[in-house]
């Protein structure tokens, strides 16, 4: 029998990830020994895994490290099937998890509030954990962007009680191809809409949508669900909701525009907020659900929503000045495209918008796909398309031409870009007076440095 005083060994095999690095750094302060291996990993996550001496030696999969002595193995997304360290901890019967396995089986025992929705659940994650932390509220949590006021993507505590997590329906691992989300089984639910993404996965919108369908279904006995109730889908998904299950409907939050400051109004009361967009207002009455049924009263609520500055790349101000102003944001889908196109131009109506968008998923760079960006870029004054034609043969995709995209977009004035070397020359050449640029992106625009080019484009 294990001694259970003794310190527990855990190896991450792709430890370089977003979440996975977060965890291994985690783990390790919390008292466990941590290895971990990655074939390459990027910063910031480089940076973080050294400053906690979580760094790989070397680059590479080293099935040699693998050994009987470590209690259990956490597998990243980034690994594969026939990953030689995945396949010597199979051999040797190691128990191996996928993180949101692993996430699950850490809080269990708590009131777990998860966060999904093909658009704006890191956001409203975000103000979840921002409010409570605000009020001083102890709890665990798995969101998938950068925090104000949080080190880390990841929190476990032996002492919180409650959970909150972001649920992604993209798959868990290379052994585990159930999405993410149906591993937390909720009390409380939040669906923020759906939008047919990752057709590499769900190759259609019928089987996309049917992962929220089973999602319902996992929730906890007696939970709740709180819901877009503007989106159609989510109306259709939710009849024939279990009896025991109580659902809670929202939608934009009303609110004004008083010169550039936005309002939310609430009991003939005005509270000035730091976000803006009608997709950020629905995402305010989410939250604000999910914190009740956690015992935030509105009034708490509202004190801390209005100090909330937003989460990292979701319409993140990079740099302004006198005349114009630089956001970047993880739009790539093309429902968060049109609805963060639209936020900005109505926000900032007597400026001149130049949205430029980077074409970098799987789903965003199939043929089979492309089609259904149409018409989301309409609102920008000048509207860009980027694309690594490296990235299509990396995904082993088809290639598209610069024509296919314009046509998939529908707008003839777009202007497309393969090398970002020039599309920095581009930018660069513009006058920047009475203009903002929005940068939108899951990927990084091929390793262009954000804030250097605001500081060009803004010091003009």
């Amino acid at each position: 029998m294990k001694n259970e005083q003794r310190q527990q060994r855990v190896h991450f095999i792709a430890i370089g990830g977003a979440v996975m690095h977060n965890l291994a750094i985690i783990l390790k302060k919390k008292g466990f020994i941590v290895t971990g291996s990655d074939d390459e990993i990027f910063e910031p996550s480089r940076s973080r895994l050294s400053e906690n001496k979580l760094l790989p030696g070397r680059a590479g999969w080293q099935p040699d490290i693998i050994s009987r002595d470590m209690d259990f193995i956490i597998l990243g997304m980034h690994a594969r099937k026939d990953n030689p360290e995945l396949l010597r901890a199979m051999e040797m019967g190691i128990r191996i998890y996928s993180y949101p396995e692993y996430i699950y089986k850490m809080t269990r025992n708590k009131t777990r509030a998860v966060i999904s929705g093909s658009h704006g659940k890191t956001t409203i994650t975000a103000m979840v954990m921002h409010t409570l932390n605000y009020h001083n509220y102890m709890f665990d949590y798995l969101v998938g962007a950068k925090i104000e006021g949080m080190d880390f993507m990841v929190g476990l505590s032996d002492d919180s009680k409650v959970a909150i997590m972001e649920g992604d329906e993209y798959f868990s691992s290379p052994l585990d191809p159930a999405p993410k989300f149906h591993h937390y089984r909720p009390h409380i639910a939040l669906i923020s809409g759906i939008a047919w993404d990752h057709i590499n996965v769900f190759p259609t919108f019928e089987e996309y949508a049917g992962q929220f369908r089973s999602f319902i279904g996992k929730i906890e006995n007696e939970g709740i669900l709180i819901y877009n109730g503007d989106d159609g889908h989510l109306k259709n998904i939710i009849k024939g909701l279990r009896n025991d299950i109580q659902a809670i409907s929202y939608s934009t939050h009303p609110h004004e525009n008083d010169h550039g400051t936005i309002n939310l109004l609430y009991n003939n009361k005005k509270i000035p907020v730091q976000v803006f967009g009608d997709h950020n207002m629905q995402n305010i009455n989410g939250a604000r659900l999910v914190c009740n049924q956690l015992g935030i009263t509105d009034a708490q609520y509202y004190k801390a929503i209005s100090t909330f500055r937003g989460a990292s790349k979701r319409l993140q101000l990079i740099g302004s000045n006198n005349y114009a102003s630089m956001y970047i944001d993880f739009a790539h889908s093309p429902s968060k495209l049109e609805a963060t196109v639209r936020a900005v131009k109505n926000h900032f109506p007597c400026m001149a918008l130049v949205a430029c968008m980077e074409l970098h998923t799987f789903s965003s760079l199939n043929k089979n796909y492309i089609g259904n960006y149409k018409g989301t870029m309409d609102l920008a004054d000048v509207a860009i398309v980027y694309y690594n034609p490296e990235t299509l043969i990396h995904k082993r995709l088809a290639m598209i031409s610069e024509g296919e995209v314009i046509d998939a977009f529908g707008l003839k004035r777009l202007k497309v870009f393969t090398d970002p070397g020039k599309l920095v020359e581009e930018l660069t050449s513009m006058s920047w007076k009475d203009k903002n640029l929005l940068l939108m992106s899951s990927g990084n625009f091929s390793g262009i440095d954000i804030n250097e080019l605001a500081g060009k484009l803004l010091n003009k």
